[in-house]
């Protein structure tokens, strides 16, 4: 069987991250010097559909590591509303695979003559978004021929942390940053199975997770909808428990995405309480009573696992898509480049 675009390009998350590292450094290390003499107190972000998750996932390590609050802002003030923001003394930072939309383009532009220090992560580093920004970070991922992003998901929130790390001069992230593309490699040999076999007629599934795993249970929850066909929704691990939880009932699959950080064992308590109301759950990162576990990279920085985690799911999804009956690279009603105003 020809393999999908989207596994093809799943496979290529190690090669591209390591092009990444290598051709986009001095980039990175001008934003980050930027970033260091502007000494921002509030960062903002802006972003749709998988990039906004990337966004997410950013937002969560710059808060963790740097102490300070990152909001996403909605690209419509800007271009449909047209209502300029005093961004005096923050930063702003794009993210988009094409760099084409233009609600992305005009925020950006808005948010540099509000005040902010601007810095684009895209593909296309010709793009609209990139010629609007003060700086732009690379991705050279190569062509995504798949409609489901995936290498440019990864790329993108690895070329986050490579700023964050450059910004905040820190060793340890530095080195889990320059170690990616290997930790992405055996994130690919991990065999998700049992998880396959629950979802193969499933019709809906939680995806949860806490801190930066947050933002990687919401982009699996929208690979589940646009590859699978089936209908996922993503809750933090303690706020799937204020309502959600209560339609979960017998046999009701969850994905608890679980890393080696501090909130593991919150993550792992509330997998043992869906548990125990019936559900199916499969974790990754830790054992529950009443859940199976999934096979995780271990030992890897608190802030990289998370994105490990994603290559994982990436691979495992692809295949689920075709069990399915799906073709993973044509969701219905969708395209790759979507240009909204």
């Amino acid at each position: 069987m020809t393999p999908t675009h989207m596994a093809r390009e799943v496979a290529e998350c190690p090669a591209a991250a390591a092009r990444f590292l290598a051709d986009t450094g001095p980039a990175v290390a001008a934003a980050a010097r930027a970033l260091r003499q502007m000494d921002p107190g509030l960062i903002v972000t802006v972003a749709r559909g998988s990039s906004d998750h990337a966004a997410t996932f950013l937002k969560y390590a710059v808060e963790l590591l740097a102490g300070i609050p990152v909001a996403s802002v909605g690209p419509s003030v800007a271009s449909i509303y047209g209502r300029p923001l005093r961004l005096s003394g923050a930063a702003c930072i794009g993210i988009s695979q094409s760099g084409q939309s233009p609600d992305i383009v005009e925020m950006m532009r808005t948010a540099k003559s509000g005040g902010a220090l601007t810095v684009a992560i895209t593909n296309q580093d010709n793009s609209p978004m990139a010629g609007a920004a003060d700086h732009c970070l690379a991705l050279r991922a190569g062509e995504e021929r798949s409609v489901a992003a995936t290498k440019t998901f990864i790329i993108s929130a690895l070329a986050g942390l490579a700023l964050l790390a450059d910004w905040k001069q820190d060793r340890a992230l530095q080195a889990a940053v320059a170690a990616a593309p290997e930790a992405f490699a055996a994130a690919l040999s991990l065999d998700w199975s049992p998880l396959s076999a629950r979802l193969s007629r499933a019709g809906s599934a939680f995806v949860l997770g806490r801190g930066p795993a947050f933002a990687i249970a919401s982009e699996a929850a929208l690979k589940f909808k646009e590859t699978c066909g089936l209908h996922a929704e993503a809750y933090s691990a303690a706020e799937v428990l204020h309502g959600p939880a209560a339609l979960v009932q017998a046999q009701f699959p969850v994905l608890a995405l679980g890393v080696e950080d501090a909130a593991l064992p919150q993550v792992i308590a509330t997998a043992e309480r869906l548990a125990a109301q019936g559900a199916d759950v499969f974790l990754t990162g830790g054992e529950a009573k009443g859940a199976v576990t999934l096979p995780s990279v271990s030992g890897l920085h608190p802030l990289l696992a998370p994105l490990v985690l994603a290559v994982s799911f990436y691979s495992f999804v692809e295949a689920l898509a075709r069990r399915r009956g799906f073709d993973p690279d044509t969701p219905p009603h969708l395209r790759k480049v979507t240009e909204t105003v």
